[in-house]
């Protein structure tokens, strides 16, 4: 038995070593087919984020239970790694034990705590996967759908069988130890009971039964090492090794989510100066048209995806029945990846030519199309609303927003293929500075009618020095009705309040991100720049924005292009100037008004892309006679109204609608007043609420409001 095990492990060792190593370089070459990407800056705090994030297991955490679980047989895949040492001395000797460490209580107590850890917490895994499998109810909602599932299992059942086999090894080696006499439960405080099963048998059977099980071990070991040797693209397996490297060279250094800033086109790992484009080779991809023009970091994230599904059980397009998950994204780009590698990586033509026509197949296949032809659904690419939901959940720090968007951005920049409603979006940008195609000089209407004078750069002020804020009042809070109250409805609060503000009036134009999450990267530096020059010649320093989507573009986007700027959210801003006595909310006099109920809905690119989530929350609850209720899905689990990534401008032809999904939701609370704080959020649910009020499922008297309305409001109430 001993020869048969010792024969058969190191067999098996070796073929899995090499096979394992070989593929490492694969993946490594693979990898680096991709375009460069400055990711190494600050190593310090990246070693730090790593730590924190794979030993702290903090994003796997924001689903809690199985975060816990997942936490335990990632430290017994990890901590019983010595185990494996272990198993193979014991093929030459039954009685071997780690030199120094081996009897050690520490290390005897910490190996069988993890070994029951993993075997229970596996099963916990193992159960959960089974009540969520895709066959079952849950079906195309399940998060596993679409995942490979035996792999999932397989991974699974290896890790049951290893700490089975460790278990087992120890009760083996409580019978031998008490065979000499030497049996004690200190050392054994998890398996004594085990060991006392096999006390009585005799030694030769024991030290058979140890040369079993440790050949059992090592088998079960590396045929999972060959197994994913010879599955590059196995990535619930492959990610207990990218996942490392994919956390330290995400976004950014600090931790941050790669949310907020969309990152400008690149070309060899500089970002195209577009004002001097003309000097561009002309082979020189805008955006990415094929696999291999994402950058290495991108391809990086495609092997490491785990399959897990959290993205998918998230995304506003995927729960509204339209194709696109982001989960099926990866791994679609992942396989097309792994599969052009040969050729792509191949050094002549005759090797080339030598290859399966798979692969060859592959090279021919575009990118995006119609999904029975291209690796990625031209519906699913165009389905995305940016809500960076997606992002946000990945446990490996997968930045799928930045691939779909550079998706987007050679369609419309090199093919001139997107949807036709945006042609209108794009023409009204770039002829009249707004995506309604309205006459800029009608900026300043929205001010008709307000009690006080709205001063305006150029006209009452020379310069921003002369007052303390810009006031950014967007597009939308220009020229759309509804969010034309929102705009009135701040500037009076901030006029109550004694804040000096200046607007830029018909000096102001689009801030570019309509543009630019629908893949016009040209428009949007047309327009950004042009900003730009306005700030630069004006002085912005301190900019507050109504519109969640302007306040992250010029936060986060315009340092991009030199213009440092210090932007506040208004509901961030009026939240201050409550706290500091500048605006004080008053209850209704009338009675029936006290009690009304609200329910507050997060912006996606004011919460997720930006991590305002309390200042309105705080804000709503400072309005006395007025009762909070949160919807289920809220904060960084909110559900998108369907506004972003240009959906604004986008008709929804497949399943249901977005908006009436959210809006379904926040009937439900029973709230009388819907607030939200962005302009998007506001037309989108006032839509919805439309539509639910004329089949009869919510009342007339629901209505959806900017959280600025509903302040300004009750401080009225005291000013009469």
């Amino acid at each position: 038995m001993q020869i048969l095990a010792i024969v058969v492990s190191l067999a098996i060792a070796a073929v899995g070593i090499a096979l394992f190593g070989r593929t490492i370089g694969h993946l490594v070459s693979v990898i680096r087919l991709g375009q460069p990407a400055q990711r190494s800056d600050h190593p310090g705090q990246r070693t730090m984020t790593m730590l924190r994030e794979t030993l702290g297991h903090t994003r796997m955490l924001q689903w809690s239970h199985i975060g816990v679980l997942h936490w335990f047989v990632a430290a017994s895949f990890v901590g019983l790694i010595l185990s494996l040492v272990t198993a193979f001395g014991q093929l030459f000797d039954a009685h071997f034990a780690l030199p120094i460490v081996g009897h050690w209580v520490v290390f005897e107590w910490i190996t069988e705590i993890l070994s029951w850890a993993g075997l229970l917490t596996i099963l916990g895994l193992i159960v959960i996967r089974l009540r969520h499998r895709p066959t079952g109810s849950e079906g195309r909602y399940s998060r596993f759908y679409g995942s490979r599932t035996w792999q999932g299992y397989y991974v699974e059942y290896t890790i049951l069988g290893v700490v089975i086999c460790i278990l087992a090894l120890r009760a083996l080696e409580y019978g031998l130890a008490s065979q000499l006499g030497e049996a004690s439960r200190w050392h054994f405080p998890l398996t004594w009971f085990l060991g006392e099963a096999v006390t009585g048998w005799p030694e030769s059977r024991l030290e058979n039964a140890v040369y079993l099980v440790a050949m059992i071990k090592i088998l079960i070991s590396f045929a999972w090492m060959i197994t994913i040797s010879l599955n590059a693209t196995m990535g619930v397996a492959w990610h207990r090794f990218t996942a490392w490297p994919n956390i330290w060279f995400k976004r950014k250094a600090d931790g941050g989510t790669a949310l907020g800033a969309l990152q400008p086109i690149s070309v060899s790992g500089k970002p195209i100066d577009f004002e001097n484009i003309e000097e561009l080779d002309e082979d020189s991809p805008l955006g990415v048209g094929k696999v291999e023009d994402f950058t290495w970091k991108g391809l990086l994230d495609f092997t490491t995806c785990t399959e897990c599904g959290r993205c998918q059980s998230q995304c506003p397009a995927w729960n509204t029945e339209k194709p696109l998950s982001p989960k099926l994204i990866v791994m679609n780009l992942r396989e097309n990846a792994y599969t052009k590698a040969p050729y792509l990586l191949a050094s002549s033509d005759e090797e080339r030519s030598s290859l399966p026509d798979l692969v060859k197949a592959e090279m021919e296949r575009p990118l995006v199309g119609s999904p029975d032809v291209a690796v990625i659904d031209e519906d699913a690419l165009w389905a995305c609303t940016s809500c960076g939901a997606c992002v946000q959940q990945c446990p490996v720090d997968i930045e799928h927003v930045d691939a779909i968007m550079d998706m987007r951005r050679y369609q419309v920049l090199i093919e001139s293929s997107f949807p036709s409603e945006l042609n209108g979006l794009f023409k009204g940008l770039e002829n009249k500075g707004n995506p309604w195609n309205m006459n800029p000089s009608g900026r300043m209407d929205w001010a008709k009618g307000l009690p006080f004078e709205v001063k305006q750069v150029g006209t009452d002020v020379e310069t921003l020095a002369e007052v303390e804020y810009l006031f950014w009042v967007g597009c939308a809070g220009a020229f759309e009705d509804r969010a034309k109250k929102t705009t009135q409805a701040v500037a009076e609060l901030l006029n109550i309040a004694g804040v000096s503000f200046a607007v830029l009036g018909d000096g102001e134009t689009c801030s570019g991100d309509p543009a630019r999450r629908a893949g016009n990267e040209f428009v949007f530096q047309q327009l950004a720049m042009q900003n730009a020059e306005v700030f630069k010649e004006t002085g912005a320093k301190k900019v507050v924005s109504t519109c969640a989507h302007c306040f992250n573009t010029l936060k986060n986007e315009y340092s991009q292009l030199g213009v440092e700027l210090d932007v506040i959210h208004h509901t961030q801003l009026l939240n201050r100037l409550v706290r500091e006595g500048k605006l004080t909310p008053v209850a209704p006099a009338d009675s029936s008004l006290n009690g009304q109920k609200i329910t507050y809905h997060d912006p996606c690119y004011l919460g997720r892309h930006n991590q305002v989530y309390d200042a309105p929350r705080e804000l709503l609850e400072l309005i006395p006679g007025a009762e909070y209720a949160e919807m289920p899905r809220n904060r960084t689990k909110s559900f998108c109204c369907g506004a972003g990534g240009a959906r604004m401008w986008m008709e929804e032809k497949i399943g249901s609608r977005i908006n009436v999904n959210r809006t379904d939701e926040a009937v439900a609370t029973g709230a009388d007043k819907i607030a939200t704080g962005c302009p998007f959020c506001r037309v989108m649910l006032s839509d919805g609420l439309t539509a639910k009020q004329a089949d009869g499922s919510a009342g007339e008297q629901v209505e959806v409001a900017d959280v600025a309305q509903l302040l300004l409001a009750s401080v009225k109430r005291g000013e009469s």
